[in-house]
Protein backbone atom coordinates (compact mmCIF):
# COMPACT_ATOMS: atom_id res chain seq x y z
CA UNK A 1 0.00 0.00 0.00
CA UNK A 2 1.27 3.89 -0.92
CA UNK A 3 -0.37 6.76 0.28
CA UNK A 4 2.54 9.32 -1.36
CA UNK A 5 5.96 9.07 -2.76
CA UNK A 6 8.23 7.52 -0.41
CA UNK A 7 9.32 3.99 0.54
CA UNK A 8 5.47 3.81 1.93
CA UNK A 9 4.85 0.09 1.07
CA UNK A 10 5.78 -0.55 5.13
CA UNK A 11 7.01 3.07 6.28
CA UNK A 12 9.18 1.11 8.52
CA UNK A 13 6.89 -1.02 10.00
CA UNK A 14 9.16 -3.89 8.79
CA UNK A 15 12.43 -4.84 6.92
CA UNK A 16 11.42 -2.92 4.01
CA UNK A 17 13.46 -0.06 3.51
CA UNK A 18 16.48 -0.55 1.20
CA UNK A 19 19.45 1.37 0.37
CA UNK A 20 20.26 3.19 3.77
CA UNK A 21 23.28 0.45 4.12
CA UNK A 22 21.85 -0.71 7.48
CA UNK A 23 21.55 -4.01 8.47
CA UNK A 24 18.30 -5.69 7.58
CA UNK A 25 16.18 -6.42 10.71
CA UNK A 26 15.77 -10.21 11.22
CA UNK A 27 12.06 -11.89 11.75
CA UNK A 28 11.31 -12.57 15.18
CA UNK A 29 13.06 -15.23 16.21
CA UNK A 30 10.98 -18.24 17.82
CA UNK A 31 11.68 -21.71 17.67
CA UNK A 32 9.27 -22.48 15.32
CA UNK A 33 10.13 -24.80 13.12
CA UNK A 34 8.59 -27.82 14.79
CA UNK A 35 5.32 -26.40 14.20
CA UNK A 36 3.04 -26.78 10.90
CA UNK A 37 2.27 -23.88 8.99
CA UNK A 38 -0.87 -23.22 7.32
CA UNK A 39 -2.15 -25.98 4.54
CA UNK A 40 -0.60 -25.54 1.72
CA UNK A 41 -2.44 -26.51 -2.09
CA UNK A 42 -0.62 -28.85 -4.14
CA UNK A 43 -0.78 -26.26 -6.85
CA UNK A 44 2.00 -24.39 -5.09
CA UNK A 45 4.80 -26.49 -4.74
CA UNK A 46 6.32 -25.38 -7.33
CA UNK A 47 4.74 -22.19 -8.36
CA UNK A 48 5.94 -18.83 -9.66
CA UNK A 49 4.27 -15.56 -9.07
CA UNK A 50 3.02 -12.83 -11.47
CA UNK A 51 1.94 -9.44 -9.98
CA UNK A 52 0.00 -7.55 -12.58
CA UNK A 53 -0.82 -3.81 -12.53
CA UNK A 54 -3.95 -4.08 -14.91
CA UNK A 55 -3.92 -0.18 -15.10
CA UNK A 56 -0.63 -0.08 -16.46
CA UNK A 57 -0.44 -3.05 -18.00
CA UNK A 58 -2.09 -1.93 -21.31
CA UNK A 59 -3.30 1.39 -23.22
CA UNK A 60 -6.63 0.06 -22.16
CA UNK A 61 -5.77 -0.42 -18.89
CA UNK A 62 -8.75 -3.23 -18.99
CA UNK A 63 -9.22 -7.21 -17.85
CA UNK A 64 -10.25 -7.56 -21.22
CA UNK A 65 -6.68 -6.59 -22.70
CA UNK A 66 -4.88 -7.79 -19.94
CA UNK A 67 -6.35 -11.12 -20.67
CA UNK A 68 -4.36 -10.91 -24.72
CA UNK A 69 -1.42 -11.49 -22.49
CA UNK A 70 -1.98 -14.76 -20.90
CA UNK A 71 -1.05 -17.11 -23.73
CA UNK A 72 2.24 -15.13 -23.36
CA UNK A 73 2.95 -15.31 -19.82
CA UNK A 74 1.29 -19.11 -19.60
CA UNK A 75 4.72 -19.66 -21.75
CA UNK A 76 6.58 -17.59 -19.85
CA UNK A 77 5.83 -20.00 -17.13
CA UNK A 78 3.80 -18.12 -14.99
CA UNK A 79 1.85 -19.91 -12.41
CA UNK A 80 -0.24 -17.60 -10.13
CA UNK A 81 -1.58 -14.34 -11.19
CA UNK A 82 -1.75 -11.64 -8.20
CA UNK A 83 -3.68 -9.20 -9.03
CA UNK A 84 -3.47 -5.49 -7.10
CA UNK A 85 -6.48 -4.54 -5.67
CA UNK A 86 -9.51 -4.31 -8.35
CA UNK A 87 -12.41 -2.17 -6.69
CA UNK A 88 -13.17 0.93 -6.88
CA UNK A 89 -11.06 3.69 -5.52
CA UNK A 90 -12.40 6.52 -3.41
CA UNK A 91 -12.57 10.48 -4.82
CA UNK A 92 -11.95 11.70 -1.12
CA UNK A 93 -8.49 13.10 -0.48
CA UNK A 94 -7.34 10.98 -3.70
CA UNK A 95 -4.15 10.75 -4.86
CA UNK A 96 -3.21 11.85 -7.90
CA UNK A 97 -5.42 11.61 -10.66
CA UNK A 98 -6.70 8.03 -10.76
CA UNK A 99 -6.01 7.39 -6.83
CA UNK A 100 -4.38 4.54 -5.09
CA UNK A 101 -5.88 0.82 -5.66
CA UNK A 102 -5.66 0.55 -2.12
CA UNK A 103 -7.71 3.35 -1.12
CA UNK A 104 -11.28 1.06 -1.40
CA UNK A 105 -14.33 2.12 -1.66
CA UNK A 106 -16.47 -1.08 -1.66
CA UNK A 107 -15.00 -4.39 -1.38
CA UNK A 108 -17.84 -6.18 -2.92
CA UNK A 109 -17.48 -4.18 -6.82
CA UNK A 110 -15.29 -3.93 -9.72
CA UNK A 111 -13.24 -0.60 -10.69
CA UNK A 112 -14.67 0.75 -14.00
CA UNK A 113 -11.64 1.80 -14.70
CA UNK A 114 -10.92 -2.03 -15.35
CA UNK A 115 -14.23 -3.54 -16.66
CA UNK A 116 -17.33 -5.03 -15.13
CA UNK A 117 -17.37 -7.57 -12.91
CA UNK A 118 -18.63 -9.86 -15.73
CA UNK A 119 -15.54 -9.22 -17.51
CA UNK A 120 -13.55 -9.99 -14.50
CA UNK A 121 -15.16 -13.40 -14.17
CA UNK A 122 -14.83 -14.74 -17.63
CA UNK A 123 -10.97 -13.53 -16.90
CA UNK A 124 -10.40 -15.66 -13.81
CA UNK A 125 -12.46 -18.71 -15.71
CA UNK A 126 -9.86 -17.82 -18.63
CA UNK A 127 -6.73 -17.94 -16.68
CA UNK A 128 -8.07 -21.45 -14.38
CA UNK A 129 -8.62 -23.38 -17.98
CA UNK A 130 -5.11 -21.92 -19.09
CA UNK A 131 -4.15 -23.36 -15.68
CA UNK A 132 -3.39 -19.87 -13.74
CA UNK A 133 -4.42 -19.82 -10.18
CA UNK A 134 -5.79 -16.33 -8.77
CA UNK A 135 -5.03 -14.09 -6.51
CA UNK A 136 -6.35 -10.98 -5.16
CA UNK A 137 -5.05 -8.20 -3.71
CA UNK A 138 -6.67 -7.85 0.08
CA UNK A 139 -6.72 -4.20 1.50
CA UNK A 140 -7.88 -5.36 5.47
CA UNK A 141 -6.17 -2.68 7.46
CA UNK A 142 -7.66 0.30 5.86
CA UNK A 143 -10.80 1.65 3.48
CA UNK A 144 -11.11 5.18 1.27
CA UNK A 145 -13.13 7.58 3.06
CA UNK A 146 -16.07 7.05 0.81
CA UNK A 147 -16.00 3.70 1.71
CA UNK A 148 -20.20 2.56 2.73
CA UNK A 149 -18.77 1.63 5.79
CA UNK A 150 -17.47 4.33 7.32
CA UNK A 151 -21.33 4.85 8.18
CA UNK A 152 -21.26 2.48 10.74
CA UNK A 153 -20.86 3.12 14.06
CA UNK A 154 -17.81 1.65 15.66
CA UNK A 155 -16.31 0.41 12.69
CA UNK A 156 -13.56 2.94 12.09
CA UNK A 157 -10.19 4.37 14.94
CA UNK A 158 -11.56 7.41 15.84
CA UNK A 159 -9.78 10.02 18.09
CA UNK A 160 -10.69 11.84 20.79
CA UNK A 161 -13.04 14.12 19.16
CA UNK A 162 -14.79 10.68 17.63
CA UNK A 163 -13.57 11.69 14.01
CA UNK A 164 -12.57 8.85 12.18
CA UNK A 165 -8.33 8.89 11.59
CA UNK A 166 -6.16 7.07 9.11
CA UNK A 167 -3.77 4.71 10.18
CA UNK A 168 -1.80 6.07 13.03
CA UNK A 169 2.29 6.11 12.37
CA UNK A 170 1.75 6.22 8.56
CA UNK A 171 1.37 9.02 5.94
CA UNK A 172 -1.44 7.33 3.98
CA UNK A 173 -3.92 10.17 4.44
CA UNK A 174 -6.22 8.67 1.26
CA UNK A 175 -7.26 5.96 3.72
CA UNK A 176 -9.58 5.28 7.17
CA UNK A 177 -8.06 2.96 9.75
CA UNK A 178 -10.56 -0.20 10.65
CA UNK A 179 -11.21 -0.78 14.08
CA UNK A 180 -10.68 -4.53 14.59
CA UNK A 181 -12.22 -4.53 17.85
CA UNK A 182 -15.07 -4.20 16.28
CA UNK A 183 -16.73 -7.67 15.61
CA UNK A 184 -19.49 -6.57 12.71
CA UNK A 185 -16.85 -4.88 11.04
CA UNK A 186 -14.70 -8.09 11.24
CA UNK A 187 -17.49 -10.35 9.74
CA UNK A 188 -18.13 -7.90 7.02
CA UNK A 189 -14.40 -8.14 5.96
CA UNK A 190 -14.90 -11.96 5.90
CA UNK A 191 -18.08 -11.53 3.65
CA UNK A 192 -16.48 -9.70 1.28
CA UNK A 193 -13.31 -12.11 1.09
CA UNK A 194 -15.87 -14.95 1.09
CA UNK A 195 -17.92 -13.32 -1.58
CA UNK A 196 -14.36 -13.64 -4.64
CA UNK A 197 -14.09 -16.82 -3.29
CA UNK A 198 -17.30 -18.41 -4.05
CA UNK A 199 -18.87 -16.51 -6.75
CA UNK A 200 -15.38 -15.83 -8.93
CA UNK A 201 -13.50 -19.15 -7.85
CA UNK A 202 -10.57 -16.90 -6.82
CA UNK A 203 -7.62 -18.88 -5.61
CA UNK A 204 -6.67 -16.76 -2.23
CA UNK A 205 -5.03 -13.45 -1.38
CA UNK A 206 -2.06 -11.34 -0.91
CA UNK A 207 -3.04 -9.45 2.02
CA UNK A 208 -1.62 -5.97 2.06
CA UNK A 209 -0.06 -4.45 5.12
CA UNK A 210 -1.25 -7.75 6.71
CA UNK A 211 0.90 -7.19 10.41
CA UNK A 212 -1.50 -4.18 10.67
CA UNK A 213 -4.54 -6.55 11.64
CA UNK A 214 -4.29 -9.24 14.47
CA UNK A 215 -3.49 -12.33 13.88
CA UNK A 216 -6.40 -13.60 15.36
CA UNK A 217 -8.76 -12.14 12.27
CA UNK A 218 -6.26 -13.66 9.54
CA UNK A 219 -6.85 -16.89 11.36
CA UNK A 220 -10.90 -16.59 11.20
CA UNK A 221 -10.89 -15.60 7.81
CA UNK A 222 -8.77 -18.89 6.87
CA UNK A 223 -11.24 -21.14 8.53
CA UNK A 224 -14.16 -19.28 6.91
CA UNK A 225 -12.72 -19.66 3.33
CA UNK A 226 -11.19 -22.68 3.37
CA UNK A 227 -14.74 -24.38 4.38
CA UNK A 228 -15.53 -22.76 0.46
CA UNK A 229 -11.96 -24.43 -1.12
CA UNK A 230 -8.18 -24.38 -0.59
CA UNK A 231 -6.80 -21.45 -0.80
CA UNK A 232 -3.51 -19.64 -0.87
CA UNK A 233 -2.31 -16.95 1.90
CA UNK A 234 0.34 -14.45 1.20
CA UNK A 235 1.25 -11.70 3.48
CA UNK A 236 3.06 -8.75 2.76
CA UNK A 237 5.00 -8.67 6.28
CA UNK A 238 7.81 -9.98 7.48
CA UNK A 239 7.83 -9.25 11.34
CA UNK A 240 4.92 -10.97 12.78
CA UNK A 241 5.95 -14.66 12.12
CA UNK A 242 2.70 -16.11 13.95
CA UNK A 243 0.87 -15.12 10.99
CA UNK A 244 2.30 -18.15 9.00
CA UNK A 245 1.33 -20.68 11.71
CA UNK A 246 -2.17 -21.23 10.20
CA UNK A 247 -3.29 -18.19 8.23
CA UNK A 248 -0.99 -17.66 6.06
CA UNK A 249 1.30 -20.00 3.54
CA UNK A 250 4.14 -17.16 2.23
CA UNK A 251 5.00 -13.78 3.60
CA UNK A 252 7.11 -10.95 2.12
CA UNK A 253 11.32 -11.38 1.41
CA UNK A 254 11.89 -8.12 2.37
CA UNK A 255 15.31 -9.25 4.01
CA UNK A 256 16.34 -10.89 0.68
CA UNK A 257 15.97 -8.05 -0.78
CA UNK A 258 17.42 -5.41 0.81
CA UNK A 259 20.43 -8.08 1.03
CA UNK A 260 20.57 -8.26 -2.48
CA UNK A 261 20.07 -4.75 -3.37
CA UNK A 262 23.22 -3.91 -0.54
CA UNK A 263 25.40 -6.60 -2.32
CA UNK A 264 24.63 -5.07 -5.72
CA UNK A 265 25.87 -1.85 -4.51
CA UNK A 266 28.73 -3.63 -3.06
CA UNK A 267 27.98 -2.84 0.58
CA UNK A 268 27.24 -6.13 1.21
CA UNK A 269 28.59 -9.58 0.19
CA UNK A 270 27.95 -13.14 -0.64
CA UNK A 271 28.24 -14.25 3.62
CA UNK A 272 25.31 -12.10 4.14
CA UNK A 273 23.43 -14.02 1.58
CA UNK A 274 24.34 -17.33 2.98
CA UNK A 275 23.36 -16.13 6.36
CA UNK A 276 20.03 -14.93 5.24
CA UNK A 277 19.61 -18.66 3.44
CA UNK A 278 20.60 -20.22 6.56
CA UNK A 279 18.61 -18.34 9.19
CA UNK A 280 15.09 -19.23 7.40
CA UNK A 281 15.29 -22.97 8.54
CA UNK A 282 14.92 -22.23 12.02
CA UNK A 283 12.65 -18.99 11.55
CA UNK A 284 9.38 -20.20 9.76
CA UNK A 285 7.67 -22.55 10.86
CA UNK A 286 7.34 -25.96 8.47
CA UNK A 287 6.00 -25.54 4.84
CA UNK A 288 5.90 -21.87 5.19
CA UNK A 289 8.33 -19.61 3.40
CA UNK A 290 8.93 -15.98 1.87
CA UNK A 291 8.36 -14.51 -1.07
CA UNK A 292 11.25 -13.72 -3.31
CA UNK A 293 11.14 -10.77 -5.40
CA UNK A 294 13.62 -7.74 -7.09
CA UNK A 295 10.55 -5.65 -7.91
CA UNK A 296 7.34 -4.98 -6.71
CA UNK A 297 4.39 -2.21 -7.26
CA UNK A 298 6.26 -0.36 -4.52
CA UNK A 299 9.65 -0.49 -5.22
CA UNK A 300 9.43 0.26 -8.52
CA UNK A 301 7.22 3.09 -7.99
CA UNK A 302 8.99 4.62 -4.92
CA UNK A 303 12.49 3.24 -4.82
CA UNK A 304 13.49 2.65 -8.38
CA UNK A 305 13.81 -0.12 -11.05
CA UNK A 306 15.84 -3.18 -10.37
CA UNK A 307 18.37 -1.20 -12.92
CA UNK A 308 18.69 1.64 -10.41
CA UNK A 309 18.93 -0.53 -8.23
CA UNK A 310 20.63 -3.44 -8.91
CA UNK A 311 22.59 -2.09 -12.16
CA UNK A 312 24.84 -5.36 -13.75
CA UNK A 313 23.85 -7.32 -11.17
CA UNK A 314 19.87 -7.94 -12.13
CA UNK A 315 20.22 -11.16 -13.72
CA UNK A 316 22.69 -13.26 -10.84
CA UNK A 317 19.62 -11.57 -8.54
CA UNK A 318 16.69 -12.92 -9.87
CA UNK A 319 18.36 -16.53 -10.21
CA UNK A 320 18.99 -16.24 -6.97
CA UNK A 321 14.97 -15.48 -5.71
CA UNK A 322 14.51 -18.41 -8.18
CA UNK A 323 17.13 -20.86 -6.68
CA UNK A 324 17.20 -19.62 -2.82
CA UNK A 325 14.44 -21.15 -0.95
CA UNK A 326 10.79 -19.04 -1.30
CA UNK A 327 8.74 -18.88 -4.00
CA UNK A 328 9.72 -16.11 -6.72
CA UNK A 329 7.74 -13.14 -8.03
CA UNK A 330 7.81 -11.35 -11.39
CA UNK A 331 6.28 -7.85 -11.40
CA UNK A 332 4.34 -6.69 -14.31
CA UNK A 333 7.25 -5.40 -17.16
CA UNK A 334 10.45 -7.14 -15.60
CA UNK A 335 10.14 -9.88 -18.70
CA UNK A 336 10.25 -6.59 -20.67
CA UNK A 337 12.90 -5.12 -19.15
CA UNK A 338 10.88 -1.99 -17.50
CA UNK A 339 13.37 0.20 -16.96
CA UNK A 340 11.31 3.27 -15.94
CA UNK A 341 9.19 4.06 -12.10
CA UNK A 342 5.65 3.52 -12.90
CA UNK A 343 3.11 6.49 -11.60
CA UNK A 344 1.45 5.04 -9.21
CA UNK A 345 -1.34 7.18 -9.18
CA UNK A 346 -1.68 8.24 -12.57
CA UNK A 347 -1.60 6.36 -16.28
CA UNK A 348 1.60 5.06 -17.15
CA UNK A 349 1.80 2.35 -19.65
CA UNK A 350 4.26 -0.36 -19.57
CA UNK A 351 6.11 -0.40 -23.08
CA UNK A 352 6.60 -3.97 -24.40
CA UNK A 353 8.47 -3.39 -27.49
CA UNK A 354 11.53 -5.05 -25.93
CA UNK A 355 10.89 -8.64 -24.22
CA UNK A 356 14.82 -9.45 -24.54
CA UNK A 357 14.25 -10.54 -20.81
CA UNK A 358 11.23 -12.60 -21.35
CA UNK A 359 13.89 -15.71 -22.39
CA UNK A 360 15.35 -15.49 -19.40
CA UNK A 361 12.71 -15.51 -17.23
CA UNK A 362 11.24 -18.23 -19.38
CA UNK A 363 14.38 -20.50 -18.29
CA UNK A 364 14.12 -19.57 -14.64
CA UNK A 365 10.45 -20.76 -14.29
CA UNK A 366 11.34 -24.05 -16.09
CA UNK A 367 14.90 -24.12 -14.17
CA UNK A 368 12.19 -23.94 -11.17
CA UNK A 369 9.69 -26.36 -12.51
CA UNK A 370 11.86 -28.85 -13.57
CA UNK A 371 13.85 -29.75 -10.29
CA UNK A 372 12.37 -30.48 -7.06
CA UNK A 373 15.40 -29.49 -5.17
CA UNK A 374 14.15 -25.49 -6.07
CA UNK A 375 10.29 -26.33 -5.36
CA UNK A 376 8.42 -24.01 -2.69
CA UNK A 377 8.59 -24.69 1.58
CA UNK A 378 8.95 -28.40 2.11
CA UNK A 379 7.99 -29.13 -1.12
CA UNK A 380 11.87 -28.58 -1.97
CA UNK A 381 15.30 -29.01 -0.19
CA UNK A 382 17.32 -27.29 2.23
CA UNK A 383 19.71 -24.92 1.72
CA UNK A 384 22.94 -26.03 2.62
CA UNK A 385 26.15 -23.33 1.88
CA UNK A 386 29.17 -24.97 0.55
CA UNK A 387 32.83 -23.84 0.98
CA UNK A 388 34.58 -21.56 -2.16
CA UNK A 389 37.37 -20.26 -0.42
CA UNK A 390 36.27 -16.82 -1.20
CA UNK A 391 34.40 -14.39 0.02
CA UNK A 392 32.75 -12.68 -2.92
CA UNK A 393 31.68 -16.66 -4.25
CA UNK A 394 28.12 -17.54 -2.96
CA UNK A 395 28.08 -21.19 -3.44
CA UNK A 396 25.59 -23.69 -2.75
CA UNK A 397 23.07 -26.90 -2.95
CA UNK A 398 19.37 -28.09 -2.67
CA UNK A 399 18.67 -31.46 -2.70
CA UNK A 400 15.47 -33.11 -2.96
CA UNK A 401 14.09 -36.94 -4.05
CA UNK A 402 17.51 -37.66 -5.64
CA UNK A 403 17.72 -33.84 -7.64
CA UNK A 404 20.46 -31.70 -6.59
CA UNK A 405 20.53 -28.15 -8.02
CA UNK A 406 24.20 -26.29 -7.75
CA UNK A 407 24.64 -22.15 -7.88
CA UNK A 408 27.75 -20.86 -8.04
CA UNK A 409 27.78 -16.85 -8.24
CA UNK A 410 30.57 -14.36 -7.99
CA UNK A 411 28.51 -11.87 -6.33
CA UNK A 412 30.90 -9.30 -6.63
CA UNK A 413 32.23 -6.45 -9.54
CA UNK A 414 35.55 -8.19 -9.73
CA UNK A 415 37.10 -11.01 -10.94
CA UNK A 416 36.72 -13.69 -7.83
CA UNK A 417 38.30 -17.13 -8.26
CA UNK A 418 38.05 -20.27 -5.90
CA UNK A 419 37.38 -23.83 -5.58
CA UNK A 420 33.96 -24.96 -4.66
CA UNK A 421 33.79 -28.32 -2.40
CA UNK A 422 31.23 -30.45 -3.68
CA UNK A 423 32.77 -33.89 -2.52
CA UNK A 424 29.82 -36.31 -2.96
CA UNK A 425 28.15 -33.95 -5.11
CA UNK A 426 30.56 -34.35 -7.69
CA UNK A 427 29.47 -35.85 -11.04
CA UNK A 428 27.84 -35.05 -14.24
CA UNK A 429 25.26 -32.12 -14.30
CA UNK A 430 23.16 -30.26 -16.75
CA UNK A 431 24.74 -26.40 -17.04
CA UNK A 432 21.71 -24.06 -16.70
CA UNK A 433 23.11 -21.94 -19.40
CA UNK A 434 23.02 -23.72 -22.36
CA UNK A 435 22.06 -27.44 -21.72
CA UNK A 436 25.32 -28.73 -22.02
CA UNK A 437 26.57 -31.58 -19.87
CA UNK A 438 28.99 -30.32 -17.47
CA UNK A 439 31.43 -32.84 -15.00
CA UNK A 440 32.13 -31.16 -11.50
CA UNK A 441 34.54 -32.68 -9.29
CA UNK A 442 34.94 -33.11 -5.89
CA UNK A 443 37.14 -29.91 -5.59
CA UNK A 444 35.27 -27.85 -8.34
CA UNK A 445 37.49 -24.60 -9.83
CA UNK A 446 35.71 -21.40 -10.74
CA UNK A 447 37.07 -18.57 -11.72
CA UNK A 448 34.03 -16.02 -12.44
CA UNK A 449 33.32 -12.50 -14.13
CA UNK A 450 31.74 -9.89 -12.01
CA UNK A 451 28.18 -11.07 -11.15
CA UNK A 452 28.53 -14.07 -13.75
CA UNK A 453 27.01 -17.50 -12.34
CA UNK A 454 26.85 -21.35 -13.04
CA UNK A 455 23.72 -23.16 -12.26
CA UNK A 456 23.72 -26.95 -12.35
CA UNK A 457 21.42 -30.14 -11.80
CA UNK A 458 21.39 -33.50 -11.87
CA UNK A 459 18.78 -36.21 -11.44
CA UNK A 460 19.23 -39.87 -9.99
Amino acid sequence: MVAIPLIASLLGLSACTSDNGEEPAEPVKEPVRQQQGAPTPEWAAKAVMYEVNVRQYTEEGTFKAFEAHLPRLKEMGVDILWFMPIHPISETKRNGALGSYYAVDDFKAVNPEFGTAEDFKALVNKAHEMGFKVLLDLVANHTGWDNAWTANEGWYTTDEAGNIVQPPGTNWADVADLNYENEDMQAAMIDAMTYWVEEFDIDGYRADYAGGVPTPFWEKARAQLEKVKPVYMLAEDDQQIGLLRSAFNANYGWQLYNVLNRVAKGIGNAEQVKLYAERLATTYPAGTYPLNFTSNHDENSWVGTEYERMGEAVKPMAALTFTLPGMPLIYSGQEAGLDKRLLFFDKDEIAWEDLSMQSFYQQLTALKHDNPALWNGSAGGPFRSLEDGDDRLLAFERTKDGNTVVVIMNLSAEQAAGTVALGELSGEYQAFNDGSAAELAAEHAVDLAPWAYEIYAKKE
